[in-house]
C-alpha cells in the first residue's frame, strides 16, 4: 500500500521524457502504407466499373489516413490520464450513440450500424471501444484491492459491458459484440480477477451466443457454411472459398502487387474485410506473414506500454487498446483463412475504412503516449532543494531520446 503523501508526490511527478516509440510507431505506419498499396490495388476494377474512377478509393484512403494521422499525433500529445476525467461523459456518450443509431441509423445489408451526413459515416461501435477501455481502466484502476470481490470487482464492470453488447445485438453485430465482451474479460484478468470469476461469465454467455446463432437463419447458415465451404460455394460459402483461392493462388511470393485475378469481381470486399486475402493472392505468404508480425510488434510493444505506464490507470488503458487490436486482427485473419466463421470485422489500419481507421490511429496515439513517460524520482530532488529540483527537472526534460 503506497502511503498518501508518496501517491501525491508521484501524482504530481514531472515525466522521464524518454521519447517516441518509433518501434511502435514504425509497425502501425507500415501497417497503414501496405493498407493504402493493397486497397489501390483490390479496388480498381471496381472503382472504375462503379465510380468511373479508378482511384475512388484510393483517394478516399488518403483523406481517412490523413486525419487518422493528425487524430495519432493529438493523442501522443494529449495526457492520457485525462481521459479519465471524462469516464462518465464518454460512456454516457457512448450508449447513447449506440441506442439512436438504432432508430435513426441507415440500414445497410439488413443492419443499423452507421449515422450518414452526406459523405461522411460514422459507426458509434468505435466511441464504444474507447468510452469501454477507458471505464475499465479508471474503475480497476480505483479498485484494485477489491477486484477479487465479485459484486464491487468484477459484476459491475461485466454490467456495464453488458449493457453494450446488448444494443450491439440490436443493430446487429455480434462480431464487435464479441470483441467487447473479450476485451472485458482479458482486462478483468490482468487486473487480478478470479479465474472462476471469468470461467463463469464465458459460461453464461455461451446460451446468449448459441441462441444469438440459431435464432437467426443468416448468421446459422454462416456456420454452416464454415463447417463445409465447398457445399454452400455458391451462396452463403461464396465469400470464404473465394478467399481460400485467393491466398492458395498466391503461393510463397505471390503473383505480383496488381497482377491479383480474384479483384475481378470475384472476391467481394476485397479491399475492406477481405484484404488479407488480396495481399496474400499478390503478396504470397511472405506478405501475410510480413503482415502478422507487424500486428506481433504492436502487441509486444503495447504490453510493454502497459508494464512500464506511470499509473495503473494507465497499464489498464494500455492493455486493454492492445488486447482489442490483437483481437481484432486475429478474428479477421482467422476469418480469411477459414478458421473462423465469417464476421463484419475490417483489419486494424490495413482494410479501407474512414472511422475504423481513424479511431485505430487515435488509439495507437494513446499507446505511444503512455510508452513515452515514466515518473521522475522526485523525492532525491526535492530533498536537494527547490533550485536543485528545478535544475533537475530542467535537465531531464532535455535528455528526450527514443525508446527501442
Amino acid at each position: 500500500m503506497i502511503p498518501a503523501r508518496t501517491a501525491a508526490l508521484d501524482a504530481q511527478a514531472p515525466v522521464d521524457a524518454r521519447g517516441v516509440d518509433l518501434v511502435l510507431l514504425s509497425a502501425v505506419l507500415a501497417l497503414v502504407a501496405i493498407g493504402s498499396v493493397e486497397i489501390y490495388s483490390s479496388s480498381v476494377v471496381y472503382a472504375v466499373q462503379r465510380f468511373g474512377t479508378s482511384t475512388y478509393f484510393l483517394v478516399r484512403q488518403g483523406i481517412y489516413v490523413a486525419l487518422g494521422l493528425v487524430a495519432m499525433l493529438v493523442a501522443t500529445e494529449v495526457d492520457y490520464r485525462r481521459y479519465q476525467r471524462w469516464t462518465y461523459a464518454l460512456l454516457f456518450g457512448a450508449l447513447l450513440l449506440l441506442g439512436s443509431v438504432l432508430v435513426f441509423g441507415v440500414r445497410i445489408n439488413e443492419a443499423r450500424r452507421w449515422f450518414h451526413a452526406g459523405p461522411l459515416s460514422f459507426q458509434p461501435v468505435e466511441l464504444a471501444k474507447l468510452a469501454l477501455i477507458v471505464y475499465l481502466a479508471s474503475s480497476l484502476a480505483r479498485k484494485q484491492e477489491k477486484v477479487k470481490t465479485f459484486t464491487v470487482g468484477f459484476m459491475p464492470h461485466l454490467a456495464v459491458c453488458g449493457m453494450m453488447m446488448a444494443l450491439l445485438l440490436g443493430q446487429p453485430d455480434l462480431g464487435s459484440c464479441i470483441i467487447l465482451g473479450a476485451t472485458t474479460l482479458a482486462m478483468l484478468f490482468v487486473a487480478g480477477a478470479k479465474l472462476s470469476y471469468i470461467l463463469l461469465a464465458l459460461l453464461s454467455a455461451a446460451p446468449v451466443i448459441y441462441h444469438s446463432i440459431v435464432s437467426t437463419e443468416w448468421r446459422l447458415r454462416r456456420i454452416l457454411a464454415y463447417l463445409d465451404p465447398w457445399l454452400y460455394r455458391s451462396d452463403t460459402g461464396y465469400q470464404i472459398t473465394e478467399s481460400l483461392i485467393s491466398i492458395g493462388s498466391g503461393g510463397m511470393t505471390g503473383l505480383g502487387l496488381g497482377d491479383g485475378k480474384q479483384k475481378l469481381f470475384y472476391l467481394p470486399e476485397a479491399h475492406s474485410d477481405f484484404i488479407l486475402s488480396s495481399i496474400g493472392e499478390e503478396l504470397g505468404f511472405v506478405g501475410v506473414a510480413a503482415v502478422l508480425a507487424l500486428y506481433v510488434v504492436v502487441l509486444w510493444r503495447g504490453t510493454r506500454a502497459a508494464l512500464r505506464a506511470r499509473d495503473a490507470f494507465g497499464t489498464y488503458l494500455a492493455a486493454g487498446l492492445t488486447t482489442m487490436f490483437a483481437l481484432q486482427a486475429a478474428v479477421n485473419a482467422g476469418v480469411v483463412l477459414g478458421v473462423l466463421p465469417a464476421k463484419g470485422l475490417t483489419l486494424p489500419f490495413v482494410s479501407y475504412g474512414g472511422t475504423s481507421l481513424v479511431v485505430s490511429l487515435f488509439f495507437a496515439g494513446i499507446l505511444l503516449d503512455i510508452s513515452r513517460g515514466l515518473p521522475a524520482p522526485v523525492r532525491v530532488a526535492a530533498a536537494a532543494g527547490p533550485a536543485h529540483a528545478h535544475l533537475d527537472n530542467r535537465r531531464r526534460r532535455r535528455r528526450v531520446r527514443v525508446l527501442v
